[in-house]
């Protein structure tokens, strides 16, 4: 059984990692995606090529920077062209740039929040009265634990992602009566090939600290998203759901 037979999905930074994941987890299950990413290289095409011959589903990709405003609304706007409708949002573009605040600058401070929460702001403001045609639309915002429990070294990134949990309860209390959903989704430490690049005692500091003593995989994360997105969610709304191996 296809869960999204014949939705149209918009998921941003789905070019590696949990995005990518995202993507592919959707099309196994019958949506059409389009997707950004900040530039075209391998791992963008080969997306577009993977869905599109492997799952028989309809893929555009769309060379973006999340973080800002105008550039979002086009992407929307192309999709809503080219696909007739949105039913479902994922917010997944990310970046780190993990230092402590004494030595954290504007800058950086700026660049994260940008590009983490800005970035959610501008693409659900894009999508929004496209969402609301449809009596069943869903977004997934992906946050983190960290926005939940912070870390030393990542003000910037566990602000970003908190703000994301705030953002996501208030736009379910807004539009829950429209037939909106708005879900975010926690990883804890995920194995991506931003992770497998850290120090072996770095990674094994991670999973001492994890109930399960793994990290978990990118595909684990997909896995809620596809329940968030399809309607076995039906009356799941506001919600934050860690997906951490039970670090939280």
């Amino acid at each position: 059984m296809k869960l999204l037979e014949n939705k149209v999905a918009l998921i941003t930074g789905a070019a590696r990692g949990i995005g990518r994941e995202i993507a592919i987890k959707f099309a196994a299950h019958g949506a059409n995606i389009a997707f950004t990413d900040l530039k075209e290289d391998e791992n963008f095409n080969s997306l577009i090529n993977l869905l599109t011959n492997e799952y028989n589903v309809k893929c555009r990709g769309f060379v973006s920077d999340a973080s800002k405003f105008n550039e979002c609304e086009h992407v929307v706007n192309e999709v809503i062209k080219e696909f007739g409708n949105l039913n479902i949002l994922v917010n997944n573009a990310g970046i780190t740039r993990d230092t402590l605040l004494l030595r954290m600058n504007e800058e950086i401070w700026d660049l994260v929040i940008n590009v983490n929460l800005k970035s959610v702001f501008n693409f659900t403001k894009a999508s929004l009265r496209f969402l609301l045609k449809n009596n069943d639309s869903s977004i997934i915002n992906i946050s983190s634990v960290v926005g939940i429990m912070g870390n030393a070294g990542q003000a910037n990134y566990a602000a970003s992602k908190a703000g994301i949990i705030g953002f996501t309860k208030s736009i379910a209390k807004e539009y829950g009566n429209k037939g909106l959903r708005c879900n975010a989704i926690a990883p804890g430490f995920i194995e991506t090939e931003m992770t497998k690049s850290l120090p072996e005692d770095i990674i094994k500091n991670w999973h001492e600290k994890i109930p399960m003593k793994r990290g978990g995989k990118p595909e684990e994360v997909a896995n809620v998203a596809l329940f968030l997105a399809s309607n076995l969610s039906s009356y799941v709304n506001g919600q934050v759901i860690s997906v951490c191996g039970g670090m939280l």
